[in-house]
C-alpha cells in the first residue's frame, strides 16, 4: 500500500480546538506515521499538495441504518434480503463520499455488510454495527399490526430486518448473546416508546431495570457496551441507571436526566436530521400518518435537547437516523446544530466524541502518529464555517479511508 505525504496543511487534528498552520503528515499503509510542523522528508511517498486548505480527520456518524432502504419501515419485511443489501451498498458508498469513514449502524447491518466493505465488495465507511436491537412485545421495535396473533412466544419477531422481541431475564439474555455471537460490535435496545413505530406511545418507558441490567452485562462479558434509544427523561433515567452507555435521540431529556448522564459519563447521540427530513418529506415518501403525528412533538424539542445536555456538561456525539430517500440529508445535521453549537464542538462531535463513544479513541477521530489514515482534504476551513462539509461535491477534494483514496483532486498533485 503505497504512503502519502500531506504538504503544507490547514490542520484540525481532532486533538483540540485549534487549526494548526504549516503542519504535514506522513501516512504508511493503513496509518499515520508522523505529524510534524516542519516539512517531512519521504523518498517514496506521493505528495499531496494541501496548500493551505484543512486536512482533518475523516468523520464518523454515531448513528445510522444502512439497511433502511425505504421510509417507511414496515414495509421492509416485503423486501428480499438481496435488494436491501443491494440498496445498503448505495447507502454506504454515498456516506464515504460525504466524508464520513466511519459509521455505527444502530440497527441492521450485520457481519456480511461489515465484511463486505473491509474486503472491498463495495466501498463505504469502516461499520460499527449493532445487529438486530432487542425490543419487549409492544416496544419501539414491535411492528407486528394489532390484528396480528402471537402464538406462544413472540422471540425473533417484530421489526423486519431491523430488530428482534425478547421479553424477560432467560429471553434476554440469550438475544443479546446471540447479537454478539453474530458479531456485534455492540448492543441496541428499545428502552421508550418511537415515532417510526405505530402502536407505542413516546411516553412509554420499555424493559424493565432488571432485563437492561442483564443485556448490559452481557456486553460487558465481550468488552463493549449498550446504546439505547430512549426520548423521555423518564426512560433515559432508567436506560443510565441500569448501565447503558450511549442514548440515542434523547429529544425529550430533562435537566435530572442529563445532570444523571454526566454523573454516569453516558453519552447523547442526538439525530436531528431525521425530524427535520421527516418533517419535510416524510409524507410524499410514505411515512405512516400515525408516526407523522408523533414526529411534531420530538423534533419541536430537538435543539433544546442539546441546550439541556450540553449545559449538564453531557458529552455529545454525532448522528442522524435517516431512512429511505432522506440519507441524502446527512449533513444537514451539522446545520442544524449550528443554532446552538460552535463549529469547534460540531467538528469534535463527529470526530472526537465518536470515536470515544466507539471506544476506538487512539485510532479514530484524529490525525495524529498510529492512528488509522482516514483523512479529508477540505477546501475551506470548518472551523470558520461549518458549512464548507456541507458540500462535500465541491468541498471535498480528497477522501482517504485506512490509507486506501476513495476520491482525489488533480489540484492537490
Amino acid at each position: 500500500m503505497p504512503s502519502f505525504l500531506f504538504e503544507n496543511c490547514n490542520l484540525y487534528d481532532g486533538l483540540g480546538d485549534q487549526m494548526r498552520a504549516g503542519m504535514h503528515v506522513l501516512t504508511e499503509g493503513t496509518r499515520i506515521a508522523e505529524v510534524s510542523d516542519r516539512p517531512i522528508k519521504s523518498a517514496s511517498a506521493q505528495r499531496v499538495k494541501v496548500d493551505g486548505r484543512t486536512l482533518m480527520p475523516g468523520m464518523i456518524d454515531a448513528h445510522v441504518h444502512i439497511t433502511a432502504t425505504v421510509t417507511n419501515l414496515g414495509t421492509l419485511q416485503g423486501h428480499p434480503p438481496s435488494l436491501i443489501a443491494a440498496g445498503s451498498a448505495r447507502i454506504a458508498y454515498e456516506m464515504l463520499m460525504r466524508g464520513f469513514t466511519t459509521v455505527r449502524d444502530a440497527a441492521g447491518a450485520d457481519w456480511g455488510h461489515a465484511e463486505a466493505i473491509e474486503t472491498g465488495l463495495f466501498h463505504g465507511p469502516r461499520l460499527f454495527f449493532a445487529g438486530q436491537a432487542l425490543s419487549q412485545t409492544g416496544g419501539h421495535g414491535d411492528f407486528r399490526p394489532r390484528t396480528f396473533m402471537a402464538d406462544g412466544c413472540a422471540c425473533g419477531q417484530g421489526f423486519p430486518s431491523l430488530g428482534r422481541i425478547a421479553d424477560g431475564a432467560t429471553e434476554v439474555r440469550r438475544a443479546a448473546r446471540d447479537e454478539l455471537r453474530k458479531g456485534a460490535t455492540q448492543i441496541k435496545i428499545m428502552a421508550g416508546g418511537g415515532v417510526a413505530s405505530p402502536t407505542d406511545p413516546i411516553q412509554n418507558t420499555q424493559y424493565s431495570a432488571e432485563e437492561m441490567r442483564i443485556i448490559v452485562e452481557e456486553a460487558e462479558a465481550w468488552h463493549t457496551y449498550v446504546m439505547a434509544h430512549a426520548y423521555t427523561g423518564a426512560a433515559i433515567k432508567r436506560a443510565v441507571g441500569a448501565g447503558i452507555r450511549t442514548i440515542e435521540h434523547g429529544n425529550l431529556i430533562d435537566a435530572e436526566a442529563a445532570a444523571l448522564m454526566a454523573e454516569k459519563k453516558a453519552f447523547l447521540v442526538p439525530t436531528l436530521a431525521t425530524y427535520d427530513a421527516l418533517g419535510r418529506y416524510g409524507r410524499e415518501l410514505g411515512f405512516p400518518e400515525v408516526s407523522l403525528m408523533k414526529l411534531t412533538e420530538v423534533q419541536a424539542a430537538g435543539l433544546r435537547s442539546i441546550e439541556i445536555a450540553k449545559a449538564a456538561g453531557v458529552q455529545i456525539g454525532h448522528g442522524s437516523d435517516l431512512l429511505g430517500a432522506m440519507h441524502v440529508h446527512q449533513l444537514t445535521e451539522f446545520t442544524i446544530r449550528r443554532e446552538v453549537l460552535s463549529s469547534a464542538e460540531l467538528l469534535a462531535s463527529a470526530t472526537r466524541i465518536n470515536a470515544e463513544i466507539l471506544m476506538r479513541p487512539k485510532e479514530l477521530g484524529r490525525v495524529s502518529s498510529g492512528a488509522l489514515a482516514d483523512l479529508l482534504v477540505v477546501d475551506g476551513d470548518p472551523m470558520a464555517d461549518i458549512g464548507v462539509l456541507t458540500q462535500p461535491e465541491k468541498r471535498l477534494l480528497m477522501i482517504m479511508k485506512g490509507g486506501t483514496v476513495y476520491k482525489d483532486t488533480p489540484a492537490l498533485h
